[in-house]
């Protein structure tokens, strides 16, 4: 039975008109997106591009300060320095 929605899921997702379907939604609420900001369509692009490279990079740094290796090296060291 699962097996069998698998190969349903894959077949759904791979036809033509499924894959047409989902690029017009796309691009109509790329469309309704920049309308409601009062932007141009390149213009939202390259915001979005932006914002997904500022997030990624904030992620990065609080990931590398919430290293478990990290947060134990610097609780050995304050806890032998006495701080």
């Amino acid at each position: 039975m699962v097996t069998l929605a698998i190969d349903l899921y894959r077949s759904a997702t791979t036809h033509p008109a499924v894959i047409r379907a989902g690029r017009w939604s796309l691009r109509l609420a790329t469309r309704l997106l920049a309308r409601a900001l009062n932007m141009p369509e390149p213009l939202l692009h390259s915001t979005g591009a932006f914002v997904v490279a500022q997030v990624q990079a904030t992620e990065a740094r609080a990931a590398k300060t919430l290293c478990p290796f990290r947060l134990l090296r610097q609780f050995w060291t304050r806890r032998r320095t006495g701080r």
